[in-house]
């Protein structure tokens, strides 16, 4: 995908909002957690965060989940038509924070949710706009909810991170390979 840093960076934003609600956790339950992820992401321009954030950000949370999740191109069309529809959007150029000269989409004064949602929205408008839909995915993984944006060349990506999902599912189709030769080998033969 060629996209710039700004663009790959506020796909990463919109992935790991999302996933804070992933499976049983939620890791924005409060206050310290939405600041903990503001820092994290070095979201710029968030001078104090509040309990009206918070609700704003959960919200906008799963409006972004019901775009990765669009059963089709025009589901998630609409549903982030919708969702930018909400936004006040002012693109201007910035340099902050040790990043290289990139587009801010989010208004002046913008709440985070709002933010969030002009900056993480283009992201994925591009994504759409350049007919790469597919990328947006929820991993396949049967007691996995993260979803991820598939980078590989080929679109071939199925997990959201090789190393835990890919690794355990690998390990399981092994087993499950393995399992009829280790089945054949304990039969006994009939004593006649």
């Amino acid at each position: 995908m060629p996209f710039g840093h700004d663009m790959v960076y506020s796909l990463a934003t919109v992935v790991e909002l999302i996933n804070t609600a992933a499976g049983d956790h939620d890791a924005l339950v409060d206050i310290d957690d939405l600041r903990s992820f503001v820092r994290k992401r070095r979201v710029s321009g968030v001078d104090a965060v509040t309990v009206r954030d918070l609700a704003e950000v959960r919200t906008l949370r799963t409006d972004f989940h019901n775009v990765f999740t669009a059963p089709d191109k025009i589901a998630a069309v609409t549903r982030l038509n919708k969702l930018l529809g909400r936004t006040s959007i002012t693109p201007r150029l910035t340099e902050h924070d040790g990043f290289a000269l990139h587009i801010h989409y989010f208004a002046p004064g913008a709440s985070l949710a709002e933010h969030l949602a002009a900056d993480c929205g283009v992201a994925l408008a591009h994504v759409l706009v350049e007919n790469e839909w597919e990328r947006l995915r929820k991993c396949r993984a049967p007691d996995c909810e993260h979803v991820f944006v598939d980078e590989s060349r080929n679109r071939s990506r199925v997990y959201c991170d090789s190393r835990t999902c890919g690794n355990r599912m690998h390990v399981a189709a092994y087993r499950a390979r393995r399992r009829p030769e280790r089945d054949q080998g304990k039969k006994r033969p009939a004593v006649g």
